[in-house]
Formats: C-alpha cells, sequence, structure tokens
C-alpha cells in the first residue's frame, strides 16, 4: 500500500475501533486512536506475516507492550486477515477471545501476552536475541506507551539490546503526552526521550506519529544502523482525529455516549473524505 491507501485505511480502522468500544460499553478509546496510524503501517507495509501461517518461523514479530489498546489490533488483524472482520463484534462479550488485553494463545497474530505495563519490551528484547542466535533474518517490532516507558523493566531491557547490539529490534514508543489519569509531565516525566536512549546505545528518530509519510519512512529496513538497536519516537495524540477526545486525559478509559458516538462518527467520516 502506498501512504495515501495507508491513511485511508487508518481511518477506517479508527471508525471500526470506535464503533467496538461503543457497543461494547468498555475500552480505551483515546490510546487506541493515537496508535492506529502506527499499528496500519506496520500491518500493511513493513510485517512480513502471513494470516495464513501465523506461526511461520521466519515472520517478523511485533508486540504490543500497551496492550490496553487491544481493540485496535483485533481490528488491525481482522483487516489483515487473522479473524474474521465479523468477531469485532464480540468484543468484551462473555466467552469472547477477543479480550480487554491480547492473548497468545486464544487470537491468531498475537505474539505475547501483554497488559501487565513494562513486559512487552523485554520480551521483544529476547525474541530479537533469539533470532540473532539462529542468524534468522525477521525483525522484532515493539509499541510502547510513553508513561509505561516509567517502568524499570524497560530501562534493562533498553541496556540489554544496546549490550547485545540487536539491530534487529524496533521500540516505537506511542508518546501522546498522556497517561492514565494525568499528563506525562505532571508525574514521571520522561521527555525528551532521545538524550535518554541514545547513551545506551540506541540509534533514536523522532517523528509525527500521525503522519504515514514520516512512519513509513521512519520504518524502513534502510534507517537500521548496524549494532544499534532502534528506537522511533512517534509524537502523537490521545484521541486523534476525534475533536473532542484529542488531547484529553479523561478518554484514557471512557466510553462516548450515543450523541457523542454520532458525532465522533461523522468526524472521522469527514476525515476520510
Amino acid at each position: 500500500m502506498d501512504t495515501q491507501d495507508l491513511r485511508r485505511l487508518a481511518n477506517a480502522i479508527r471508525r471500526r475501533d470506535l464503533q467496538a468500544v461503543f457497543e461494547a460499553g468498555a475500552g480505551h478509546i483515546g490510546g487506541e486512536m493515537s496508535v492506529i496510524d502506527i499499528l496500519t503501517a506496520l500491518y500493511f507495509h513493513v510485517l512480513r506475516v502471513d494470516p495464513e501461517n501465523p506461526q511461520d518461523p521466519t515472520r517478523d514479530r511485533f508486540v504490543l507492550s500497551k496492550g490496553h489498546t487491544a481493540c485496535a489490533l483485533y481490528v488491525v488483524l481482522a483487516e489483515k486477515g487473522f479473524i474474521p472482520k465479523d468477531e469485532i463484534k464480540t468484543f468484551l462479550k462473555p466467552h469472547s477471545r477477543l479480550n480487554g488485553h491480547p492473548n497468545r494463545t486464544k487470537v491468531p497474530g498475537v505474539e505475547t501476552n501483554t497488559g501487565p505495563l513494562g513486559h512487552g519490551l523485554p520480551v521483544a528484547v529476547g525474541m530479537a536475541l533469539a533470532a540473532k542466535l539462529d542468524n534468522a533474518s525477521w525483525r522484532t517490532f515493539v509499541v510502547t506507551g510513553d508513561g509505561e516507558m516509567q517502568e524499570g523493566s524497560n530501562w534493562e531491557a533498553i541496556a540489554s539490546a544496546a549490550q547485545y547490539k540487536l539491530d534487529n529490534l524496533t521500540l516505537i514508543i506511542d508518546h501522546n503526552r498522556l497517561q492514565q489519569g494525568a499528563r506525562l509531565a505532571e508525574t514521571n516525566n520522561l521527555a525528551p526521550f532521545p538524550p535518554k536512549l541514545e547513551p545506551f546505545g540506541w540509534a533514536v528518530e523522532e517523528i509525527d506519529g500521525h503522519d504515514m509519510d514520516q512512519i513509513v519512512a521512519a520504518l524502513s529496513p534502510e534507517k537500521v544502523v548496524p549494532g544499534k538497536p532502534r528506537c522511533i519516537v512517534a509524537h502523537t495524540n490521545k484521541g486523534n482525529g476525534i475533536s473532542f477526545m484529542s488531547d484529553n486525559v479523561a478518554w484514557h478509559h471512557k466510553v462516548p455516549n450515543a450523541e457523542q458516538y454520532k458525532q465522533a462518527m461523522a468526524e472521522l467520516e469527514e476525515a476520510n473524505q
């Protein structure tokens, strides 16, 4: 897909995600809107994955460390063909495999269970190291939240990735400046991230996380620096694409009412024209 097609698809994914959260009466809509452009670029332009063979040993690996945005991942997986599109309507329903956090044993395409923050990057480091030990060419990508980067386990993983020169690993920080209940600047502000990651031996780039051209360019294999793990700091907006949700901490875990849902859907549909 070219970047124009990716933008259109990301907007369609936003609309389906919004519908799923509204119908389920629960979800993490704000963080889902901030990460959807990144997920779309990964699954439809970058990752070497096959929905017909989700356990292909040569596949690229993707870990959604900010697992509370699982609904966005499910919609992307459905669009890619890993699960039926019609299954999205079961999100959070009794006995559905589409839980509030992704489950590797239930959902094809999910590489590891996530939810407790600070676990995804350490697992991804292990995956990337395994590929190095096997002299395999597949790559590992992981998306974390910026609030999640406050977890000490992430910094241990960052040190280990540099020690083992894991240039087959890409960390994408969804830097929407908000976490549950507060702004990052009001809690434990780690921004700016590049001056903290670069001394560990990482190659770091900052981009607009809603500019599809910048996302695709940053994820290009040509950007890999030999011997250095890579970090993309993606500047995003929580609730992106929906006026009353954008950059609003209240929408970390909140469901729109019928009037808000109608307005949000109209704004997303207008943006696609």
